[in-house]
């Protein structure tokens, strides 16, 4: 009797050994690991289910058929991926994708809360917060208040939709989105909008570095302009700042590792608001400005006319400049409306967060994004309403220079441009990985991650920025109707249009509340688009510069 249920249990384990070798086989023409797919198995077979002592033979049986119907299975719902299959390009920037290697970076999800919203924060955080105090002299400070609420409030729902198309197809790249809903042509227009809107940012904040970075070394050493120093040459500064804090960041394998620079930096910005609140209360509404020869000034200080009107070349601010308006319309008044609808551009940048992002859920990035637009929202308001109310209808387009009209040699205002400098410079690294990217799926859409090219493409982006910024500065101009053009079409066109294409239509009509409100929502696009293009081309034609950068 024993003998018998010997030899039958040597029958069982003969013919599941030839089904192992078969599905060996089998699996390993489909492209997938013989040793790591058959590990499993192996591990099942030897565990009792609920410590009934069932016959082995029987337990091996039941778990080489399950085995195969997952096998059948998989190979209905492209489980076990054909390498030139287009449903590959999806499936790979799932976190734990079953028989996939990640690409590009390893999308285990090893970043915090905290981090993340540090990451996406610094994102939104541009050069644009210093133009914000002259937007709100010119809208005055409830139309202010309510174009900024707004603006946030849409930035919100941007976010929103790009997180229900990512998660209705398990995406999260924004060029694999534009793949799914358009096909190569909605992903290479995704890729290239990325690519130039965030190639045209590094180059505005390295432009500033070069430009800012000479002026406050020389104000700090009280240097002449005159005196030839290289350490005074802006060229060579950003080349410097390029090599040794740049490069070294932009070369990390995961974007998640920034978030301590990303923490720093608005760090900066903090103190940036900080001093901006603290010279509300020291610098009082009628103002002089500074003169480097302080005879005349002492002079005009003696001889000041009741109206403080003009005097030997100086200017005093009239009293009726010091009071602040809350609702003003002037020809610079449309000019705002681009600048704070741009405030937010952090979309680029949302799905790589999300995709390295510890245990991601779309109501968990929601909750990031929401934080960190709020978080910028106060920032942006505080900054715009105590620099406002310092210079009221005399402060500059950009805040700092008006500083330097009373002291170019204050001593805190010199650290703020300095602080300032440092979080541009810190950003530079979050904006560049999702040009890599970008450039990865657009030219290596089926290569793993790679470090020589990963290196390459970060050396070659910040080289040709860097050409750019030092032998082409003049070109800067065209980025800005690039920036007028991909912007609108990363924040609000693109998150519209492939939510409409994406989400199924048995799930939501095209009639539907949601699918109309993206539809309006892309509309409000190309009206922004169109704003900003022809502020630009009046510019350019009228020879003007009232219309700023937004970020």
């Amino acid at each position: 009797m024993v003998s018998k249920q010997g030899n039958e249990r040597s029958e069982v384990m003969e013919k599941v050994a030839n089904q192992q070798k078969q599905l060996g086989i089998r699996l390993f023409t489909l492209g997938i690991s013989n040793t790591s797919t058959m590990e499993p198995s192996r591990s099942e077979m030897s565990i009792l289910p609920n410590g009934k002592g069932q016959d082995l033979g029987e337990e091996m049986c039941v778990s080489m058929k399950t085995m195969m119907e997952e096998e059948q299975n998989g190979a209905h719902h492209g489980r076990f991926d054909d390498p030139d299959s287009t449903i590959a390009e999806n499936i790979e920037f799932l976190p734990n994708s079953e028989g996939k290697k990640p690409r590009f970076t390893d999308f285990e999800g090893k970043t915090s809360f905290g981090m993340s919203v540090f990451n996406l924060g610094n994102a939104i955080m541009g050069s644009g917060i210093l133009g914000l105090a002259y937007a709100m002299a010119n809208t005055g400070i409830l139309l202010f208040l309510f174009l900024l609420t707004a603006v946030a409030g849409l930035s919100c729902y941007s976010i929103h939709l790009l997180l229900k198309s990512s998660g209705i197809v398990g995406i999260r790249s924004y060029e694999q989105l534009g793949f799914r809903a358009f096909g190569i042509t909605g992903k290479m227009a995704a890729g290239i909008a990325i690519t130039l809107q965030n190639i045209g940012a590094m180059s505005s904040y390295l432009y500033i570095v070069k430009s800012e970075f000479p002026l406050v070394l020389q104000a700090f050493l009280k240097a002449d302009t005159s005196s030839g120093e290289w350490y005074l040459n802006g060229n060579y500064l950003v080349v410097l700042v390029s090599l040794s804090v740049i490069l070294p960041l932009a070369l990390m394998k995961q974007l998640g590792y920034l978030g301590y620079t990303s923490g720093f930096s608005l760090s900066c910005m903090v103190f940036f608001l900080s001093a901006v609140i603290y010279k509300k209360f020291q610098i009082l509404c009628p103002f002089e400005e500074f003169s480097s020869n302080s005879t005349l000034a002492q002079a005009h200080v003696a001889n000041v006319t009741v109206n403080h009107g003009y005097h030997n070349g100086h200017v005093m601010v009239d009293d009726s400049n010091c009071s602040p308006q809350m609702f003003t319309i002037n020809t610079h008044t449309a000019y705002t409306i681009p600048i704070l609808a741009f405030a937010f551009v952090c979309h680029p940048e949302v799905l790589p967060i999300y995709t390295e992002l510890r245990n991601p859920t779309q109501r968990k990035m929601q909750h990031i994004s929401n934080i960190s637009i709020l978080i910028m929202y106060t920032m942006y308001f505080l900054a715009a309403l105590f620099g406002y109310l310092t210079f009221y209808t005399n402060v500059e387009a950009e805040l700092l220079h008006t500083y330097s009209r009373i002291d170019p040699y204050d001593t805190l205002i010199l650290c703020v441009r300095l602080a300032v400098l440092t979080a541009v410079t810190l950003t530079v690294p979050i904006v560049l990985f999702p040009v890599r990217r970008a450039i990865q799926e657009m030219m290596f859409p089926n290569k793993t991650f790679n470090w020589i090219r990963h290196v390459a493409i970060a050396v070659i982006l910040l080289t040709f920025i860097n050409i750019l910024v030092i032998f082409a500065p003049n070109i800067l101009g065209i980025f800005g109707i690039i920036g007028a053009t991909s912007a609108p079409c990363l924040i609000f066109i693109f998150p519209a249009v492939f939510y409409i294409r994406i989400v199924p239509k048995d799930k939501e009509p095209m009639r539907s509340t949601p699918k109309i409100f993206a539809a309006c929502f892309a509309g409000l696009g190309m009206l922004f688009m169109i704003m900003s293009l022809s502020f630009i081309i009046i510019d350019w034609t009228t020879g003007s510069s009232s219309a700023l950068g937004g970020h």
